[in-house]
């Protein structure tokens, strides 16, 4: 078997043997879309985190018998001809949620403990200036009996409550399928932002998720509220959030934008904001073990296939 990888770049360092010992595998870092053709005209398995695989590419790529995502989202293959065509898409799914649950409260320590600051204030050497033992420039506060509002309780949304609850936090969530669960407060999403103190969002990108946090919604937080988005760009609007970062006492941390990589001149780069934010570059699925869990299953994806 030929197996091509079309963005390795993507899964960072890891052991091309393990693909080596399945067939005869090549990979590249990055691919463009006029490049897949001549790449893959010879492979019967093609492996992609984030290149499209489009109607034309599928039906054009004659060998090709099985493509395999190296993601849970398979909206970048066109599942209509690879179905016409007999060509099964195996895709990872549930491999990231402790690391993203992890990630969610990596986000949330930072913003409530000011870590950021207090780093860079030992870093710049002022504390070694001090006249006391400790500076306090800013307040830190406790997660310890602050409410924590959940957006979408699947696994990742369930493993967050369970990590919040250990803290001594108070959990609600608001469900955007309508699938409403037992054992957790169920709020609307207005009485959710009001109430508080921190809000994660793990929702899928939908319809009814599109611009689910906007404008409206952003001046129902309270006064020092976090708002986490490791769900996916575009539920919270990027455009009225800054705008509302600027009016507003609150914060916002995320792993996810509308456009990835990050647009230049983002307006949630703007100076006067930075003290509220923290983005990161969507890594909370690329933790370590993570990580080699994900790939770990592709390569079980491809040995089923190749035992069928």
């Amino acid at each position: 078997m030929n197996i091509v990888m079309l963005d390795s770049l993507t899964l960072g360092e890891f052991d091309t043997n393990i693909f080596s010992k399945l067939g005869n595998f090549s990979f590249y870092p990055t691919t463009k879309s006029d490049e897949v053709i001549p790449r893959c005209k010879d492979a019967d398995i093609v492996i992609v985190n984030k290149v499209v695989l489009d109607a034309n590419i599928i039906e054009s790529l004659s060998n090709l018998k099985l493509i395999c995502v190296a993601a849970t989202g398979t909206n970048n293959i066109d599942l209509e001809t690879a179905k016409k065509r007999g060509i099964p898409v195996k895709n990872v799914v549930g491999y990231s949620t402790y690391s993203v649950a992890q990630h969610t409260l990596t986000l949330a320590l930072n913003l409530l403990s000011k870590l950021t600051y207090y780093s860079q204030y030992v870093a710049s050497g002022e504390w070694a200036k001090s006249e006391i033992f400790c500076h306090l420039a800013y307040p830190i506060i406790d997660l310890k009996d602050k409410e924590w509002g959940i957006i979408g309780l699947g696994n990742i949304g369930r493993q967050v409550c369970h990590l919040v609850k250990a803290f001594g936090a108070r959990v609600s969530y608001h469900s955007t399928s309508g699938n409403i669960q037992a054992g957790i407060q169920h709020k609307s999403i207005e009485s959710l932002l009001q109430t508080s103190d921190i809000i994660s969002i793990h929702a899928p990108f939908n319809p009814k998720t599109q611009n689910l946090i906007a404008d409206k919604e952003l001046r129902l937080l309270k006064k020092g509220a976090i708002l986490l988005n490791l769900g996916r760009g575009g539920i919270v609007n990027e455009q009225d959030l800054a705008a509302r970062l600027k009016e507003q006492d609150f914060y916002f941390g995320s792993d996810v934008l509308e456009k990835e990589p990050m647009i230049p001149n983002h307006p949630l780069l703007n100076p006067d904001i930075a003290s509220k934010v923290i983005i990161t570059p969507h890594i909370a699925w690329a933790y370590k073990d993570t990580k080699d869990k994900l790939i770990s299953m592709v390569v079980d994806n491809i040995k089923e296939f190749l035992r069928s």
